[in-house]
């Protein structure tokens, strides 16, 4: 058998979310190229058993042990290994029986399983930007000790890693992040007040999950995009710009020492990215739709309104500052979003509760990991206090 056609044997941590389901259907698409081992979800028992009765994976998890039974009574007559509890998440990212692991579990969440998988040298397609936020240096060291690949899927930053291929020796000047601005582009803090969760929602040119759409509409979402950027790329904060560019049509650019700039372009579509990373060092022909320059179409750019979207102020500001400061903002985030998504509080409120929570948690300038789960859990009580939760 020619090395060509060995099969990449792919674990999905987050298979029912918005990565993983898109995933699937690339991995559907090419049979020949992939193979599902490991599929896990959180709480939708549902959707996961009816993606394992098509895909036959190897092993499933189910994060909620109050579902395991469910679970496993669905597939009870599957060759499948059903296990439950986030440990066995992390036990199961260790397992031998796969290449790849596709990390799209949102948020804090999915630190544990990814640095397991990279410590056992698997292949990180990682699309969970908060692992980086809150560790990346951890996170990009142990990759480096145990030469494990890491490529990203969110769509700017595998347009910076598509970019950068071919260019190693050649120094970065900056990067440039395009941002769509989100459903509220050019809105003032008077509109936002009364900003309703199903706004906030519809996004205009991409289809995401919930968290990460609350996140689009603050611009929180380039902010972590900005942080995670610096561990990927090993870049100072000053390399890293962000531009809103409306259109999405620029999925980021990189601009090099002698001011030549390289950009990756194409249709708004997270297949693209998930694909690229997927099969990665190759490129897979697929039907996706193109970008047509025939029609005319105007490319607009412009700088973000930071006194308005203060939550990507904030983010650079803990960019800047660096140590747990981002693991801290990250926490308070993701409480202020859930606590939004349940209208427990306003939109701009969201803001509030990040930047009193970095304020009030301790600053550690070189935290270790035990650490870093420590600031992620006083903030995340500060910010409930707050919040009432």
């Amino acid at each position: 058998m020619s090395i060509e056609h060995v099969i990449k044997r792919i674990a999905i941590f987050g298979s029912t979310g918005s990565i993983g389901i898109q995933a699937l259907e690339v991995i559907q698409s090419n049979p020949d190229k992939f193979s599902v081992e490991i599929l896990t979800a959180f709480s939708n028992d549902e959707l996961l058993v009816q993606q394992a009765k098509k895909f036959k994976p190897n092993i499933v998890v189910i994060g909620d042990e109050k579902k395991y039974k469910a679970v496993q009574d669905a597939l009870s007559s599957e060759d499948i290994k059903v296990f439950a509890g986030e440990n066995a998440l992390e036990e199961v990212a260790g397992m031998d029986c796969y290449d790849l692991m596709l990390a799209a579990i949102v948020g804090f969440a999915g630190l544990k399983p990814t640095l397991k998988a990279i410590s056992t040298g698997k292949a990180i397609a990682l699309a969970n930007k908060e692992t980086l936020v809150v560790a990346g240096d951890i996170v990009m060291n142990m990759a480096v000790e145990n030469r494990v690949p890491v490529i990203p899927v969110d769509s700017e930053h595998s347009a910076i890693f598509q970019c950068l291929v071919g260019e190693t020796r050649n120094r970065i000047e900056k990067v440039i992040l395009t941002a769509s601005g989100g459903p509220f582009l050019g809105r003032k803090t008077n509109y936002l007040v009364n900003v309703k969760r199903e706004h906030a929602l519809q996004h205009p040119n991409w289809r995401m999950g919930a968290k990460i759409s609350i996140d689009s509409a603050t611009l929180m979402n380039k902010g972590l995009e900005m942080i995670e950027a610096k561990f990927l790329f090993n870049l100072d904060p000053d390399q890293i710009q962000v531009v809103i560019h409306p259109q999405s049509i620029i999925h980021s650019m990189v601009q090099f020492e002698d001011g030549s700039i390289k950009a990756q372009m194409g249709m708004p579509d997270m297949k693209l990215p998930i694909q690229y990373a997927l099969a990665f060092p190759k490129r897979i022909a697929n039907d996706f739709p193109r970008y047509n320059f025939r029609k005319v179409h105007t490319l607009t750019f412009e700088d973000p309104d930071l006194r308005t979207f203060r939550n990507l102020a904030l983010a650079m500001d803990a960019l800047n500052k660096g140590g747990n400061l981002p693991c801290v903002m990250n926490a308070a985030n993701e409480l202020a979003v859930f606590a939004f998504l349940r209208n427990r509080i306003g939109f701009l409120e969201i803001t509030d509760v990040i930047e009193k929570t970095m304020e009030k948690v301790s600053f550690i300038e070189e935290p270790t990991l035990e650490e870093y789960f420590d600031s992620d859990g006083e903030a995340r009580n500060y910010a409930a206090d707050i919040m009432k939760l």
